[in-house]
């Protein structure tokens, strides 16, 4: 029988006062962050921080199932993009779970942030559109970084059709219509996790 990890469940009253800090170091540089964004608001969104306890669950989540799918016995890191990683405080979490992060950002004040914590040869101050290693990730993440519509639906074909096989697709706030296509398996009941089963999406 497959031996599982014990799963964190923060919700008593030390967890909250571990994530309230957490959000108030988030808050003040997401406020800084968009201050002084570069986006076009009318097609882009500024660096906006994910609620801090959906990101430690949907990455706990991911973790969990890929050392499940090992048997226990992971002997490589997992690759994880933030595709719009900001300050890269998501990265800071997945970092914590074992897995070898990266994150594209173009917006140059949140960027920079990033590259401070993980270094430029991790961060790339790139286009989304322009990207063209999404297939090259165990793990891609994004919180909807597009404004307009249309914009965002061809960001996320581009970012289904980019993975490989296999690969775990993180998708807050998608417009794709992701639980019918049967190119990907939706992994959990809430959480907005799928996998890429195919090469066809």
């Amino acid at each position: 029988m497959l031996e599982q990890r014990q799963m964190i469940t923060p919700v008593d009253e030390k967890y909250d006062i571990f994530f309230d800090v957490i959000n108030r170091f988030l808050g003040l540089f997401s406020m800084e962050a968009q201050q002084e964004s570069q986006n076009d608001p009318a097609t882009e969104y500024p660096f906006v921080a994910m609620d801090t306890r959906q990101v430690f669950d949907q990455i706990q989540f991911v973790s969990q199932y890929l050392w499940e799918q090992e048997e226990g016995g992971v002997d490589r890191l997992y690759s994880f993009i933030d595709i719009g990683c900001g300050i890269g405080n998501v990265l800071l979490f997945a970092e914590q779970f074992g897995f070898d992060v990266h994150g594209i950002e173009k917006d140059p004040n949140p960027c920079q942030v990033a590259v401070r914590l993980f270094g430029k040869e991790r961060i790339l101050a790139e286009d989304v559109f322009s990207f063209q290693r999404y297939g090259h990730f165990d793990v891609v993440y994004y919180f909807r970084p597009l404004a307009d519509k249309e914009q965002q639906i061809r960001f996320e074909q581009l970012v289904e059709q980019g993975m490989r096989p296999g690969a775990l697709l993180v998708a807050n706030g998608k417009y794709s219509a992701l639980d019918g296509n049967p190119a990907f398996i939706r992994l959990h009941e809430t959480l907005p996790v799928w996998q890429k089963a195919s090469a066809q999406s």
